[in-house]
């Protein structure tokens, strides 16, 4: 036997499994039962205050009436004191609810958070979409907004209901645009009131793609299938922003809060929109799992925009649905480290599995200046607090 056939024999010997021993198991895992636990040894800071007193500029404490329902009572996701525990923990000023309706619902939302709790709770104030057919519209949701003020309703949500849900028939026929002019009259008024506007559009680029293997966001479009906007006669994602960006072109006194950083999958793309309209805010909730796996980025991002950057989680009390935004104390630990400190690899979202994607974060580590503008500081200039 040669040389090679003597080393090939030795190596078949060596691979070969040996009597008694144990093999591998070739059995199979689902993946909603894969829970890995990282072997990084790295710091862990556990954040239970803000550094600096915070208002969240985005919270759903209340809901309003569904898209082509009636209805005169608001559905109140807790209680002010439940809230207020956890705020007082927390160092949370104020919590901003955004979903406060209008009309008959907007001044009942108001009576039980604002009013009885002065400096605690503001209110936005919702089109009232179910008359958006109707030929009046326009001039009505305008005199509607200076209503829902004279209330004390302090800026204008828009869902993305508008793009995605509404239609010419409220909830039959084609889809209406963002930028449709029938509520040009509305963008005027918020800005005459110096009511900001905070407007939602779009979702995560996944949520336009296949849910197939590719999809990184599998797991959650399965959990919620309804969130997917792949095929029928959706737009893209990029239609939809394009849109958005020519209403806040076309009001330039209009202050408008592109709700989850408009689209933080992409920040080159957010910061010419912020370079090119300087009447462009951003806030950040239910988005620091995008932010966090791109943190050089992020951190450029947010010292170049420090003086537009919002504080926000999109919280919701008992939406235990919704592990990336349900209102707890883990959730606000989770932001405050994330803004707060370097730390490497971590939990985005207080949840056994990650619920939008199966990555972890790292802290931006901003320092004290940034931090005081995006905590509060931004917030009360925008509000005029």
């Amino acid at each position: 036997m040669n040389r090679r056939d003597w080393m090939t024999s030795l190596a078949a010997l060596a691979a070969a499994p040996r009597a008694g021993a144990a093999q591998p198991a070739k059995a199979t895992l689902a993946l909603s039962d894969y829970e890995p636990k990282s072997m990084l040894h790295v710091p862990e800071t556990k954040v239970e205050r803000a550094r600096f007193p915070v208002i969240d500029f985005h919270a759903h404490l209340s809901w309003s009436i569904p898209l082509g329902k009636e209805g005169k009572e608001p559905k109140h996701t807790a209680t002010p004191q439940e809230v207020l525990t956890v705020m007082d923990r927390k160092n949370i000023r104020m919590m901003v609810n955004l979903t406060g309706g209008w009309g008959e619902v907007l001044s009942k939302t108001i009576r039980y958070w604002q009013t009885p709790h002065p400096g605690r709770f503001l209110t936005f104030t919702e089109p009232c979409w179910n008359r958006s057919a109707e030929p009046g519209y326009p001039r009505f949701q305008a005199e509607e907004l200076a209503r829902a003020r004279q209330a004390g309703a302090r800026g204008l949500k828009i869902l993305k209901t508008l793009g995605l849900y509404l239609r010419e028939k409220i909830t039959t026929g084609p889809l209406v645009k963002v930028d449709d002019p029938r509520f040009d009259p509305m963008w005027e008024a918020a800005g005459a009131l110096k009511m900001p506007v905070a407007i939602h559009t779009s979702d995560p680029e996944a949520f336009f793609l296949p849910i197939d293997r590719f999809n990184e966001r599998w797991e959650e479009l399965h959990a919620h299938p309804d969130w997917s906007f792949h095929g029928k006669d959706f737009p893209s994602n990029k239609v939809l922003m394009e849109a958005r960006n020519r209403v806040a072109a076309r009001h330039p006194r209009t202050q408008f809060v592109y709700l989850h950083v408009g689209d933080s999958e992409n920040l080159p793309w957010v910061s010419e929109w912020m370079d090119r309209y300087p009447n462009v805010w951003v806030e950040f909730g239910a988005r620091i799992g995008e932010l966090g796996r791109q943190p050089r980025a992020a951190r450029k991002f947010f010292d170049r925009y420090q003086d537009r950057i919002l504080f926000g989680t999109d919280a919701v009390p008992h939406g235990d649905e919704y592990p990336q935004q349900v209102f707890c104390d883990a959730l606000y630990e989770i932001y405050y480290r994330f803004l707060e400190t370097e730390d490497e690899y971590f939990d985005y979202a207080p949840a056994r599995i990650p619920p939008q994607g199966r990555w972890r974060i790292y802290g931006l580590g901003l320092p004290e200046q940034i931090l005081r503008k995006v905590y509060h500081r931004n917030a009360e200039r925008l509000l005029n607090l």
